[in-house]
């Protein structure tokens, strides 16, 4: 027995030491690997060749901006979905325009996901640069609505003989879970302000309310307005011939269609595609296309740009709005840490908060307003919004000494709401029981088995309502407007950006390169400054070396669920939020 003993604990600690051992090996191996990579990608410069064309290639889904490539993503699976950053993508454009041995820009916007401010920030770029007096052509086998309105802007659009073009107009479909909550025993304890603050609305009716059907008939006629516009102008079409273009549904038309109705101008093979940039280009036809990409843009140089003493900083807020102090998201204590360096900073004479979010918890967009509030007091701040600026959002741009929005920016929601399940349901289904013994009235308020009584909804109702009434005062005061006369265009409405400056939540209409321009401008700056982006991105190295459980989990599932993951993060985020939320109606789904 004591044989058997002495061999088995051998063998066990022989196992554990060849284990170790092979894990010291792996890890040897593999950062001998990961040095080979970043070696050969710190080597292989790319060099710009005379007559080469932009090679715009928009091919997933377009963000604010991203860290530089994982180099390992490529060597584990190449099922990861791609991102592109807005920011590289106008960049390499504007390059493309000052750089003369860039002749013209190839767009390929295959399968692109990006929303419509994002979109109307990409054409302007385009429109810009053709004041350069260089070609645009456009190429796809397939063109999503948003892939096709960045297009129009070609002085050349050809599609695939066998291709297939959208064109279909906006919508907007919400998802009620009412009755799934019913099933399960859950009902939903709302407080709210707001005849429009319809973020509560999935989970306590399965249909729109009239007034939340106002807003979002609203704002979808009015951001169609500005895209049917530039379809229109930019194809030498009438505003309603595009409408009846939209009604004919033309991805189920035929290419020929296409071409007669002056979507396109050619129907063309790629090897065609091609050829036809080599006559562009007066090259051979047995000669490849110099090219080159976004990402190859990134290390063609423009001027040396040093941090001066002269320096517009842009901050970057995206995502929800929660309290914590991680970089994913807009966490408060993050955030607001970040904004205090930027006071601090005597080089950076004014900052453009650049704005993506529909909104999260009211305290967090507090603490963010506060800290905006105080970086004002020393320096220019002004606001830029991306795709939406909303509720929460709103609350952290209102008190900006400016606020530029693009025509189809969603923003306004000024309303904010609380929203507690009571399992009380769920618990008799399961034949789960409890019963509380309590010291005084309140003592297990928030209880979830069970539902708010009279005098717990009456101080939660006035609890919302003040907070209400402090979001107003707020942007009453950001926007230098008399408290009664904001509180017509609140209630949790959602506008465009248009509507918004119609109505005074706006300043004026643009994207960041606008809002950079004011900010130099109110800083007395004149042409004489540098730009910088903050919070400083993750790099891949150190996203390996300090990888965020969260956001590693995020990418993963996302990966799986594709479009659901919204879904799936709505649910997560109702189960993480404080009790008040200033928060966008719900997720808008607009396509």
């Amino acid at each position: 027995m004591k044989d058997f003993l002495k061999v088995m604990i051998a063998s066990a600690l022989g196992f554990l030491i060849a284990q170790i051992i092979i894990s010291i090996i792996a890890m040897v191996m593999f950062i001998g690997a990961a040095g080979s990579v970043f070696s050969s990608m710190s080597s292989e410069k790319f060099l710009l060749q005379d007559n080469s064309v932009l090679n715009l290639k928009l091919d997933g889904t377009i963000v604010e901006r991203v860290a530089e490539p994982d180099p390992f993503t490529s060597l584990l699976s190449s099922q990861y979905p791609s991102s592109m950053g807005l920011n590289d993508i106008v960049s390499a454009i504007r390059k493309a325009k000052s750089n003369d041995n860039i002749k013209g820009i190839y767009l390929d916007s295959r399968s692109l996901s990006a929303s419509m401010a994002t979109l109307a920030e990409i054409r302007s770029e385009l429109n810009n640069f053709k004041e350069s007096g260089k070609f645009i052509v456009a190429y796809a086998d397939t063109y999503t609505q948003g892939g096709y309105y960045l297009a129009s802007v070609a002085d050349k659009i050809s599609i695939n003989p066998q291709g297939m073009l959208d064109l279909h107009g906006l919508s907007s479909t919400p998802i009620f879970f009412k009755d799934a909550l019913d099933k399960l025993g859950i009902d939903m304890q709302i407080f709210k302000v707001g005849t429009y603050k319809s973020a509560v609305e999935p989970f306590t009716q399965n249909e729109m309310s009239e007034a939340n059907r106002e807003q979002v008939s609203s704002y979808l006629n009015d951001a169609w307005s500005f895209m049917r516009s530039d379809l229109a102008m930019s194809r030498s079409l009438t505003d309603e011939q595009i409408d009846n273009l939209a009604n004919e549904m033309p991805m189920l038309q035929s290419t020929e269609y296409l071409l007669s109705a002056n979507l396109v101008d050619t129907l063309l093979y790629e090897a065609e595609m091609k050829n036809y940039l080599r006559e562009l280009l007066d090259i051979d036809d047995d000669k490849k296309i110099p090219s080159a990409t976004v990402a190859n843009m990134k290390s063609v140089k423009t001027k040396n740009v040093l941090k001066t003493e002269n320096t517009v900083a842009i901050l970057y807020a995206n995502g929800n709005i929660t309290s914590g102090t991680g970089s994913s998201g807009i966490q408060d204590k993050y955030l607001v840490n970040e904004i205090e360096k930027l006071k601090n900073d005597d080089d950076i004479k004014a900052v453009v908060f650049r704005i993506n979010s529909g909104g999260g918890s009211a305290y967090a967009s507090e603490q963010i307003w506060k800290a905006i509030e105080d970086l004002k007091a020393e320096k220019p701040v002004i606001a830029s919004m991306g795709d939406m600026a909303a509720s929460g959002g709103y609350y952290i741009a209102c008190n900006a000494n400016s606020i530029v929005a693009q025509p189809t920016t969603i923003t306004g929601s000024i309303g904010i709401f609380g929203m507690i399940p009571n399992l009380e349901g769920t618990t008799n289904k399961i034949g789960v029981h409890t019963e509380t013994v309590k010291t005084n009235e309140f003592a297990d308020f928030g209880n979830l088995t069970r539902p708010f009584n009279e005098r717990e909804r009456e101080l939660m109702q006035n609890y919302v309502e003040a907070g209400y009434d402090l979001f107003l005062t707020r942007c009453a005061e950001g926007r230098n407007m008399d408290k009664e006369t904001l509180a017509q265009y609140a209630e949790g409405r959602v506008w465009t950006g248009n509507q918004a400056k119609e109505i005074g939540l706006v300043d004026e209409l643009g994207g960041l390169e606008r809002a950079i321009e004011i900010a130099a401008d109110m800083a007395n700056l004149g042409k004489s400054y540098v730009i910088f982006e903050y919070p400083k991105l993750t790099s891949p190295i150190e996203e390996l070396l300090n990888p965020s459980k969260e956001e590693l989990a995020a990418k993963t599932i996302k990966n799986y669920l594709g479009e659901s993951f919204e879904l799936f993060m709505l649910l997560k985020n109702i189960k993480d939020q404080d009790y008040i939320q200033a928060r966008i109606p719900f997720e808008l789904n607009i396509k």
